[in-house]
């Protein structure tokens, strides 16, 4: 019983595989498709044009034997009446003679012969007088079934075909019978063709028909072949070569041979990726050009910032002996020098990470320092603007490998937003970690994300309201900024907001450098978040995280990799999104 299950398993597994293997072929394969669908449609249409041949040639056939049967029984039929009408009934020896010899003639002429045409006289209402006689001598009143004889005594001419054995063999049978009037009654004259020749001929033509259509059929799938292959070989030349060029491989081109459509095919993507690579080409070094322009501006503005600076400290330090117009312009110009500064950080930053030379330092950190000193230098913020932040940190150390510097700066950003938009309401810090990540969450209950702007909240220097002013001083870049410190230690930075809810930032990072992210130990929606009932205007979702490839893909959390650290909460953020 164990063999049989494991015997059962295995075959189920099998077919399942190449149930699924040539699943995936079909869907893959165009020409296998086409050579499929010919075939199928082929065989269904020689299969139903072989039937109707062979059944005509059938019938044909049939038809013939009939006819040829029908005319021996009208001749034998007449010539007997003739015979026994000589006699009457005193005379019955000289009757039965005759009747002998008639079904003799009749059969051929040879009443030894155990096959061919069998000829029968049976009695019909002459008494007994006359005994039944057949040429050869062969038990036939079993062929001879009774809806037959009842007609032919009821003076028709009737046939049917019946199957039995009266020689060697078993043989189907054409049975004719008509009635034979005499002056002592009537007599039934029966003739027994056998139809195994008619037969043969029909199976020899069936035969002929399938191997024919068969062989027809082989051909046009061949042929289809080859025509799919003519079509799908460029066609698969065109992907595969498009595919180098996603890759990277601009100088790849299709080869064009001829002047037919395919050719033509050809050429015109030949001059689309020609076309391509000139745009590509031109905007890699626009966007080169434009890098190394920020890049040489922050520099070159480093100097003359040193020296104003300087200038303005001066101001600034001795303000107290202007009058309060100076002071209060000498205290404006300390303010947005300030910002100037941490504008031409973040410019230099952005640069680097457009350049591609942002370099990660990661090494084993505890993340609970990291966001007490987040909040100490926000503390001054906070109590300015009124907003509490509450920590919910585990007392144990949360270990994770990742670059102290640039999760700071995430931190910073993400607590100083929530600080700003709070709209005097606390904000809330929460730490957690599982066996393969940690994750940061930061709550504020201010004005929240509108319908769209969760899309948009990443962009670099965009604002939520372009009339706020603002009580940091940010400049627009730092969101831009955590999202690149995010994806260089591979890992999310997540957005959830909702009108008058407030927001929840979460960043996730894998505990171990190079490891992928899989789930959140935390939630992106905060569990204080009602559910809304009327869809996307309630509240927004978006998932940014570094794609396969190192892209970012940005869309609705739950059309990617999940969004959330457990099923409760993927299941939110769905109806969230």
């Amino acid at each position: 019983m164990r063999l049989a299950r494991v015997l059962w398993h295995a075959l189920s597994g099998w077919a399942t595989r190449l149930v699924s293997g040539l699943h995936g072929a079909w869907r893959r394969s165009l020409q296998l498709r086409v050579v499929t669908i010919t075939l199928v449609v082929s065989s269904l249409l020689v299969g139903g044009f072989a039937y109707l041949i062979a059944d005509k040639i059938t019938g044909i056939l049939l038809e013939n034997a009939r006819t040829d049967v029908l005319e021996r029984l009208k001749n034998g039929s007449d010539y007997a009446s003739k015979q026994f009408n000589l006699y009457n009934r005193a005379e019955e020896a000289q009757l039965q003679d005759t009747i002998g010899g008639t079904v003799n003639y009749l059969a051929g002429g040879d009443p030894a012969q155990t096959s061919g045409v069998v000829v029968a006289i049976i009695e019909d209402n002459t008494n007994g007088v006359i005994a039944p006689r057949t040429s050869p001598e062969v038990e036939v009143r079993p062929l001879i079934g009774p809806e037959l004889r009842a007609s032919v005594a009821a003076g028709n001419v009737a046939h049917q075909i019946r199957t039995g054995v009266l020689g060697d063999q078993r043989t189907k049978y054409l049975v004719y019978g008509s009635p034979v009037p005499t002056q002592f009654g009537q007599l039934e004259l029966y003739y027994l063709v056998p139809l195994a020749r008619q037969d043969a001929t029909a199976a020899d033509a069936r035969a002929t028909v399938v191997a024919t259509g068969t062989a027809l059929v082989l051909l046009l799938g061949l042929l289809a072949a080859l025509v799919t292959r003519l079509v799908v070989t460029p066609v698969r030349v065109a992907a595969r070569t498009a595919q180098r060029l996603s890759a990277g491989l601009l100088d790849q081109r299709m080869v064009v041979n001829g002047e037919d459509d395919l050719a033509l095919l050809a050429a015109s993507f030949n001059q689309m990726a020609t076309n391509l690579q000139r745009q590509i080409l031109r905007l890699e070094e626009m966007s080169r050009l434009q890098r190394r322009f920020t890049s040489d501006v922050s520099h070159e503005l480093r100097t003359p910032l040193t020296t104003v600076r300087m200038a303005a400290d001066l101001i600034f330090a001795e303000r107290d002996e202007f009058d309060p117009a100076v002071a209060r312009s000498a205290e404006l110009l300390q303010a947005e020098l300030d910002r100037f500064e941490e504008l031409l950080t973040d410019l230099l930053e952005i640069s680097r990470f457009d350049a591609g030379f942002a370099m990660l330092d990661a090494e084993p950190t505890d993340l609970v320092p990291v966001v007490h000193r987040v909040t100490e230098r926000l503390a001054g913020l906070a109590e300015r603007v009124g907003v509490a932040i509450e920590l919910d940190v585990p007392d144990p150390p949360v270990i994770a490998e990742v670059d102290p510097r640039r999760v700071e700066r995430v931190l910073r950003n993400l607590v100083g937003n929530a600080v700003e938009h709070g709209e005097g309401k606390p904000v809330r810090i929460t730490l957690g970690m599982d066996q393969s990540a940690v994750a940061i969450t930061v709550r504020d209950h201010g004005v929240g994300l509108k319908p769209g702007e969760e899309k948009l909240v990443f962009n670099r220097f965009w604002r939520a309201d372009p009339s706020r002013a603002r009580q940091t001083g940010g400049t627009g870049l730092g969101l831009s900024i955590s999202l690149e410190d995010a994806r260089l230690h591979g890992g999310w930075l997540e957005a959830w907001g909702a009108p008058g809810q407030g927001a929840q930032f979460r960043l996730t990072l894998p505990a171990r450098a190079g490891d992928r992210l899989t789930t959140s130990p935390l939630r992106l929606v905060p569990s204080d978040a009602p559910l809304p009932f009327g869809g996307p205007r309630d509240g927004g979702l978006l998932a940014i995280r570094p794609g396969a490839a190192g892209a970012l893909a940005i869309g609705p959390s739950g059309a990617g990799a999940p969004a959330t650290g457990s099923a409760e909460e993927a299941g939110r953020a769905e109806v969230v999104s």
